[in-house]
């Protein structure tokens, strides 16, 4: 039996000694770009292009990768970015694509259909992760559909959602900045609010550098400081690989089986102990009345309703502060775009 068990851990070893290569899918709100690398960032192929629906549900999105990868050259992992808010590989919001997007769990359903390991990231946070130099304090914005941002300390990545901030006259970075702001200003009064966004944001983070990335990018006619630089969509695939380096996220270790708010994971265990506990014989006292006893509420019952926010945190690996792996609630009210 030994010799027997010892194969298939061997086959094992030899079958992921090799490097990985990585297939990076970018959701665009008007196209969903795919792109195989090799270890080092290399493209293996050409880089395939097909256009998003309007409104684009889950079940498109899923079957458009699916047809993707089918035309990539081999692959051992996935790297997708989206135009969204994502934590833990669920998305709470989609903007610019259509309804179903609330609470859904995109990672899982891309590896069931795509059958590989897959990571999910804003695509502003993905385009970062591929350009920063991980000293100081860098900024990254994106110019396209939307207006998309994520903040770097060291190169510790915290996903931000400055699009839907107050900008100019009472209007946001995205009413100003975002697509449909360039087809209606024009290119002339867009790059005037770029260049007042751009000092805006310096005043507001003191940042060391400031990336702008995106489709939208092309169109900066102004020079731009020292400290700011375009960056180039092969950053965004270069970010595919870096996001397999940050720590491991809890997406990965998770079951299959949700929490939700309102039945903290905590309660299951206790109720299990207590069950398995051996019934006790009653002694000779339990039958001389007793005087009455006050229910106290047990230590879990005390910490399922104080609350688990007060252990969240920011780590690698994390697009967002999260304090459970719970599906969001319907009306959590974040908004987001990219």
């Amino acid at each position: 039996m030994k010799k027997s068990s010892a194969k298939p851990a061997a086959k094992a070893i030899v079958k992921n000694s090799a490097p990985p290569r990585t297939l990076v899918i970018d959701i665009g709100g008007t196209g969903i770009k795919a792109l195989t690398l090799d270890p080092v960032g290399k493209p293996i192929n050409e880089r395939k292009r097909i256009a998003t629906p309007k409104r684009a549900t889950p079940k498109d999105i899923i079957e458009i990768a699916r047809k993707l990868a089918k035309e990539q050259p081999p692959f051992e992992r996935v790297s997708v970015g989206f135009p969204g808010v994502v934590k833990h590989g669920l998305i709470y919001t989609a903007p610019n694509l259509g309804n179903g997007w609330h609470g859904f769990d995109l990672g899982h359903a891309l590896e069931r259909k795509l059958k590989k390991p897959v990571r999910i990231a804003n695509d502003a946070d993905i385009q970062g992760l591929g350009c920063v130099t991980g000293h100081g304090l860098e900024l990254v914005i994106t110019l396209g559909t939307g207006f998309g941002s994520v903040l770097f300390t060291d190169g510790t990545r915290i996903h931000m959602e400055l699009a839907h901030h107050p900008f100019h006259k009472g209007k946001t970075y995205e009413d100003e900045l975002g697509n449909r702001a360039l087809h209606k200003k024009g290119r002339k009064k867009w790059n005037k609010l770029l260049r007042e966004a751009i000092e805006e944001l310096r005043s507001t983070f003191n940042y060391d550098r400031l990336y702008i990335g995106g489709g939208n990018s092309r169109l900066v006619n102004f020079e731009l400081p020292a400290d700011v630089k375009i960056i180039s969509n092969e950053d965004g695939l270069l970010g595919g690989i870096a996001l397999w380096r940050e720590a491991k996220s809890p997406a990965e270790s998770r079951t299959s089986g949700k929490t939700t708010a309102s039945t903290p994971a905590v309660a299951k265990p206790r109720a299990k102990a207590v069950a398995k506990s051996p019934a006790r014989t009653p002694s000779k006292s339990a039958t001389k009345p007793a005087h009455p006893v006050i229910a106290r509420p047990s230590t879990v019952a005390r910490t399922a309703t104080s609350g688990a926010g007060s252990a969240a945190g920011v780590a690698p690996g994390n697009d967002a502060i999260r304090t459970s792996d719970a599906a969001p609630p319907k009306n959590a009210g974040i908004h987001s775009s990219s």
